[in-house]
């Protein structure tokens, strides 16, 4: 009964670390957004503000990329350490 309490809690806490996944949606969405718009106005620019989304891209990616590390991490290196 305690092992199954403390599996539950590992996929709880792996769950509850996708929420950073939310943020990097958000912020994807904003920039790619924000980007379109700029390039509709002023065509001319538009290969600097496409680099520079690629990085904001990159960047808020990473956000997400580290919640799923640290779930995985919990999911199954958590469990082998007691």
């Amino acid at each position: 009964m305690t092992g199954d309490i403390v599996v539950a809690m590992r996929f709880l806490g792996a769950g509850l670390a996708m929420v950073g996944v939310l943020g990097a949606g958000i912020g994807i969405g904003v920039v790619a957004g924000g980007a379109v718009q700029a390039m509709g106005r002023n065509p001319e620019a538009a290969p600097i503000v496409q680099t520079n989304m690629i990085l904001g891209i990159v960047f808020a990616e990473s956000t997400a990329i580290y919640s799923l590390v640290v779930a995985l991490i919990l999911i199954f290196v958590a469990g082998s350490i007691q």
